[in-house]
């Protein structure tokens, strides 16, 4: 079920089986990094994007599947988000080799103005696609969400109201949100 005992899943398989068991546990907060034995994390894509993600997708799709199914039949999916992302995107473009006469990298360089993350579980409806970039898929442009967002929706998925953690020091008040935030409450269901 989670790709445990074959080459390309077994290292991440393991780890999503690990998650399940700890929130089995009742443990709040688990998180999960991809990576390869060999080369290290290799989702930054500056150049052979195809076949990079082509392989990391094959490494991370069953384990995850695995994942989701598992705590769906256990139960815990009700009360458990499970998020997939990182700290941005890619550009839609591709990136030219600097100082090499505009040779291309077949890569794409950081875009943290328009990318995808996906939620399941904790209440969070299924199927839904939230938000939109511009027709090059470059900037966010409808529904966006920022950092401070993201986060105030996690915690509300934690059953914390980001609100509540306000506390004052050096003349100002401070929350882990900053003290920004808005819970993105139409992606409940």
């Amino acid at each position: 079920m989670y790709g445990i005992g074959e080459d390309r899943t077994d290292d991440f398989g393991r780890a999503c089986l690990m998650a399940r068991r700890f929130a089995e546990r009742g443990v709040r907060y688990i998180t999960l990094l991809h990576s390869t034995r060999d080369f290290g994390n290799l989702w930054d894509q500056h150049k052979d994007l195809y076949e990079g993600h082509k392989n990391n997708a094959e490494a991370v799709d069953l384990p995850i599947a695995g994942l989701l199914t598992d705590l769906k039949a256990r139960g815990l999916l009700d009360d458990t988000l499970v998020m997939c992302g990182s700290e941005f995107g890619r550009t839609p473009v591709f990136e030219y080799q600097d100082g090499n006469e505009g040779r291309l990298r077949n890569g794409r360089d950081h875009n943290p103005h328009g990318f995808t993350m996906w939620f399941a579980g904790a209440g969070v409806k299924s199927g839904l696609s939230y938000g939109a970039t511009d027709d090059y898929g470059f900037y966010a442009v409808e529904n966006k969400v920022s950092v401070h967002d993201l986060h105030a929706t996690i915690l509300h998925a934690m059953g914390l109201d980001h609100e509540r953690l306000t506390y004052r020091h050096g003349g100002r008040d401070h929350r882990l949100t900053d003290v920004y935030g808005r819970v993105v409450n139409e992606i409940f269901g």
